[in-house]
């Protein structure tokens, strides 16, 4: 049994039974990083490879979509008219913002949606991304993404997983995350303090790092 299955195990014994689904979040506390340094900010987007049991919901910037793309569950898709016309609400602008995960953009369009559209997005990190290749793929794998993200506290909390799903999936999301944070670090794991894991109404159990 590894040291990840076994938090796992301790979690779900602890924790108090809900009557939802709840969410599983991984913690991990860092060391040694000084989030006043903009190399230090990280803002990545990372596809998990049994997604967070919940689909991220994403916005396409674009004025030629199909019917096919525009009927995709979770997908939201606004032409330069519908930017315009939100752009005069400010109200909106900010709920779009809160409400969606992810915003990519054909690269027409792009400078016209960043220009009118940016100072809500940034904020949160979610500057558009330019479409790159297939479209659908691109938004099948931003599905089962989550945001990895290094503001202003050395912490980063991102869902890995929700209660009703199968241990080992969770454990493969924890594994490759983690991974995938010590490769962006300057120390690599040597700035990993602690990582922890959580559902939404229970409290924390610790992940033994082991890379």
């Amino acid at each position: 049994m590894t040291e990840i299955s076994e938090a796992l195990k301790k979690l779900r014994k602890e924790a108090k039974k809900r009557n939802f689904n709840q969410r599983l979040d991984l913690i991990v506390n860092l060391r040694g990083i000084d989030t006043k340094k903009p190399e230090n900010r990280i803002n990545e987007i990372f596809e998990l490879p049994y997604g967070s049991g919940k689909e991220a919901k994403i916005v396409v910037f674009s004025d030629e979509v199909s019917d096919e793309i525009k009927n995709i569950i979770n997908v939201e898709v606004l032409n330069t008219k519908d930017v315009e016309n939100l752009a005069k609400n400010k109200r909106e602008c900010k709920k779009l913002a809160k409400n969606f995960d992810f915003f990519i953009s054909d690269q027409k369009i792009l400078p016209f949606v960043t220009k009118n559209l940016g100072k809500f997005l940034a904020p949160r990190g979610k500057t558009p991304k330019p479409i790159v290749g297939d479209l659908k793929k691109m938004i099948e794998s931003l599905k089962k993404s989550v945001r990895i993200r290094i503001k202003d506290a050395p912490t980063i909390q991102i869902p890995v997983g929700s209660e009703n799903m199968k241990d080992e999936e969770i454990e493969k999301n924890i594994q490759e995350v983690l991974k995938f944070i010590s490769e962006k670090l300057p120390k690599k794991k040597n700035n990993i303090k602690e990582a922890l894991i959580k559902f939404t109404m229970s409290k924390p159990v610790k992940v033994e790092v082991k890379l």
